[in-house]
């Protein structure tokens, strides 16, 4: 028995392929050429993006016990332009690229000791610059997908204050400013797509690196016993990661073409299965999500709603960081012929580590600074919600009409209301209009002439 069955197996293949075969023959398909992409030229194009970036300020009191570090979330737009060199699957080119940022973060610095007032270092970036060299390979049936490596030299504008929190009103409140452009170094990937002969689309990461010049720092006070630690500095340094997305245009080609010149107009429509028909009974989607998280919150108490001073001078602070958090929910969907569907999700999780310091500046009191540090005790959480909506529509009405004329639809969409419970219990109601998906008419009637 069993050669027959290997015998079967084979004649069958036959016969798909003989039939394959005979179907090529009788509608032969449209070869494209192996590559018709090329990368070389000059381009010019924008950018957007965001990241997140660290500044670090040195001591020159001794090592820090806590603080020092400032965090500059950064969001940036600009433009960029370059020019390649390719050579078979390799491309080789240069980039200049220049972006304007909005990036601020704050935090306690020079904390060498409880008895001596810290600071309150602030810090961002405004402007980026980068000159940069890539090297790239190639991929795809035409050449269109460029995947690259980039590096270079990289300059930034860094701004920021050194500022004195709460001396107790023994001193004058003094602050440092500083503003300063400084070179560092650049490295990246990415991958750049064409999308007609003339534009391209591409996603790169960036990590760039500085270093920073001596930053003055104000004097302040020690005690107890009192005392006036005299002004020093401060070297700031940073860093940062960078995600873009940015559009090119390639010089020499037609900005308005939208199609490859070899293209065919009217392609071979794929062979798939065929689609599935839409069911008038129950039906029923859901799925599952997991989520990871870090998140940091700050908390600062100022000093200016009881005295008349820079709003940047603190009494106190609270920070909770190191809340790395790990969750999953599952989420449905149930649809009733009626047209009433109900979906919602449920999830669970929990932060796995956290800690929260309490900052005080009292020079008027025992210490002139303290610092309490917490861990966490329970970080699980639990959260759900649920829709419930109605859809309804009017039946269409139709009118008999010549072919020659076309068919004449009156359709009437009605409003539906959408009932949302959810935690902590809440109910809303509100009414809208049907989407475009929802006024799914069920067909008309042509009465021919």
């Amino acid at each position: 028995m069993r050669p027959g069955v290997l015998l079967l197996g084979a004649t069958t293949i036959a016969l798909v392929a003989n039939g394959a075969a005979n179907a090529a023959d009788l509608e032969p398909e449209v070869k494209l050429p192996a590559a018709v992409w090329n990368w070389s030229g000059g381009y010019i194009g924008g950018h957007v993006g965001g990241g997140y970036g660290r500044t670090s300020f040195s001591n020159p009191y001794g090592p820090s016990i806590y603080g020092g570090i400032v965090d500059t979330p950064t969001f940036l737009a600009g433009g960029q332009i370059g020019y390649n060199w390719q050579k078979n699957g390799w491309v080789f080119g240069v980039e200049l690229d220049v972006s304007g940022a909005v990036s601020d973060g704050t935090n306690t610095c020079l904390a060498s000791s409880g008895f001596v007032v810290s600071a309150n270092c602030k810090a961002g970036p405004n402007i980026f610059a980068t000159a940069t060299g890539r090297v790239g390979y190639t991929f795809g049936a035409s050449g269109g997908t460029l995947a690259y490596l980039k590096g270079g030299a990289a300059w930034q504008n860094n701004q920021g204050d050194v500022i004195n929190n709460h001396e107790g009103g023994l001193v004058p409140q003094e602050k440092t400013h500083f503003d300063y452009g400084r070179i560092g170094g650049i490295i990246g990937l990415g991958v750049e797509q064409a999308l007609t002969p003339a534009w391209s689309v591409a996603a790169e990461y960036d990590y760039l690196n500085f270093g920073g010049p001596s930053v003055a720092t104000p004097p302040t006070v020690q005690g107890p016993p009192f005392a006036i630690v005299p002004a020093n500095t401060t070297s700031p340094s940073s860093n940062y990661h960078i995600g873009k997305i940015g559009l090119n245009y390639h010089f020499g080609a037609d900005p308005w073409t939208a199609q490859w010149s070899y293209v065919p107009q009217y392609a071979k429509a794929p062979v798939g299965a065929p689609p599935i028909a839409y069911s008038d009974g129950w039906s029923f989607e859901g799925g599952s999500r997991l989520w990871l998280s870090r998140g940091r919150f700050q908390w600062d108490h100022s000093v200016a709603p009881y005295l008349p001073l820079d709003p940047s001078v603190l009494v106190s602070r609270l920070t909770y960081h190191g809340l790395d958090g790990l969750s999953g929910e599952l989420f449905g969907r149930v649809d009733s012929p009626s047209g009433v569907f109900l979906k919602g999700n449920i999830g669970l999780g929990r932060f796995d580590k956290g800690n929260i310091n309490n900052e005080d500046w009292l020079a008027d009191r025992e210490l002139s600074y303290i610092n309490n540090a917490s861990r966490q005790r329970n970080g699980r959480f639990t959260y759900f919600t649920a829709d419930l909506v109605t859809i309804s529509c009017a039946a269409p009405t139709t009118r008999s009409a010549d072919l020659s004329a076309g068919p004449t639809t009156n359709r009437v969409p009605t409003p539906s209301v959408e009932r949302r419970l959810s935690t902590p219990a809440t109910l809303v109601r509100r009414t809208q209009t049907l989407s475009s998906a929802a006024r799914i008419l069920s067909g008309m009637h042509l009465v021919s002439a």
